[in-house]
């Protein structure tokens, strides 16, 4: 028997095509996960899953806007027709006033005319993999063959440009890419919409040539080491921070980067949106093809399996107490270290799945690319403070931009002196770098 609507949104990652997909990325930590599955031959939810799911998950939301997110594996896969059959079960089972909306992840390659036309016509928003140029995004994303993959991803952006269907760009930030942020940066915005998602590649070997499973309540698996392609911390830092200075000098309010927006909200003191710089986790769980829910989809693992849709209602397994205990672990497991950091408001121990590492004191959990986050967290300090300002007072965090232009000597304040734009600070710590 349920046990009624929660009180908290909560975000479920569909998998319908589970792991399956057209391309063999060689950093992809969910390829591997069909290996949970062997007694299936074809990695598709069925017709039951589905309507299942649609139907817990609108139940399940409190909230006068209801997000499906779809993600694989490669969802298109599954063709067309699963997801008009997503959207009629979405339209059946809204009650009135509540508005579904839908994102979709993917790597691009196999978009047509139709596709694009759906989901143009559903309002389907897009993530589209992108690692950079050709010599950047060929490293590691190649199909089955170990062909490159560029050339195609780049045929299904224009499709979706073509057909004016929204989408984002979002890039897994590796070792081939992490050292050059302008140059990448500008390429993204050249080719994308104007919203951008870097995400650090981080990945542990194992055993086998598998990837670790993340530290957790029910422990991190064995590891020899981070992957080859993972990024460093170090590098991570000054890859965020070549963007940033990039960024709040010319595009605040006209490319959004979801990092940067994210932290902002910190320094304006609101909760996270994102969940790798929220206090806690636990609200963004993952569904496989056949109804599995899983902790987070980094974490899909038998150990952190919370049941079967199809046997135990969602919001149950939602609310179940492993799932809180997973939860509150990200927050409960910081190091001292990190308790004491003057950065903890903003990065919040970051994603518990980097959580490998260990203190000079040899305190476990800190976060393996705690030096470069806290180095950029420092860095962008005080333009962070000064949109947060301009953004109490009721005006633009774009503004930002004209006042960051350095003025002429004689027109400057003392170093001393509080800064002209308003932010409360000195202007040697704003402005007066």
């Amino acid at each position: 028997m349920t046990i009624g609507i929660p009180q908290f949104p909560f975000m479920v990652m569909a998998k319908p095509a589970g792991a399956a997909c057209n391309l063999a990325c060689t950093y992809c930590f969910y390829l591997g996960k069909e290996s949970l599955y062997p007694q299936s031959r074809h990695f598709r939810m069925s017709d039951e899953v589905l309507e299942s799911f649609i139907r817990q998950y609108i139940q399940s939301q409190p909230t006068p806007e209801i997000a499906f997110a779809w993600q694989g594996g490669e969802p298109t896969l599954l063709g067309v027709d699963f997801f008009r059959k997503a959207v009629e079960l979405q339209q059946r089972y809204a009650p009135p006033g509540k508005k579904i909306v839908n994102a979709l992840q993917t790597n691009a390659t196999r978009l047509t005319d139709e596709w694009c036309q759906f989901f143009r016509e559903n309002n389907f928003l897009l993530g589209v993999s992108l690692d950079g140029d050709a010599a950047v995004h060929d490293r590691y994303r190649v199909d089955k063959a170990g062909r490159p993959t560029y050339g195609a991803t780049m045929d299904g952006l224009g499709l979706l440009k073509k057909h004016g269907v929204e989408f984002n760009l979002l890039t897994v930030v590796s070792r081939a890419n992490a050292g050059r942020p302008k140059e990448l940066y500008r390429f993204l915005k050249e080719h994308g919409s104007g919203f951008l998602q870097f995400i650090p590649l981080v990945e542990r070997d194992a055993p086998g040539g598998a990837f670790a499973m993340p530290p957790g309540p029910a422990g991190g698996g064995e590891a020899t080491g981070v992957s080859q392609a993972s990024v460093r911390p170090e590098t991570w830092g000054d890859f965020l921070i070549g963007v940033f200075d990039e960024w709040v000098r010319q595009d605040v309010g006209r490319v959004f980067v979801q990092y940067f927006d994210c932290l902002l909200g910190a320094w304006l003191g609101l909760p996270s949106s994102l969940c790798v710089f929220s206090a806690t986790c636990g609200r963004a769980l993952a569904l496989e093809h056949n109804g599995d829910l899983y902790a987070c989809d980094h974490y899909v693992y038998p150990e952190y399996r919370l049941g079967n849709i199809q046997e135990t209602p969602l919001v149950d397994l939602a609310r179940a107490d492993a799932q809180e205990r997973f939860g509150r672990f990200k927050e409960e497991s910081l190091p001292r270290q990190c308790r004491e950091c003057d950065v903890l408001f903003a990065c919040r121990g970051e994603c518990p799945k980097h959580r490998f590492a260990v203190t000079p004191e040899g305190e476990p959990g800190l976060n393996y690319l705690c030096a470069g986050i806290k180095r950029f967290l420092r860095h962008i300090d005080p333009a962070m403070h000064t949109m947060a300002a301009l953004v109490k007072s009721g005006r633009a965090a774009a503004e930002i931009m004209a006042l960051a232009a350095t003025p002429p000597a004689e027109k400057r304040p003392g170093r001393n002196a509080p800064c002209p734009c308003g932010s409360g600070l000195k202007f040697k710590q704003c402005h007066g770098r």
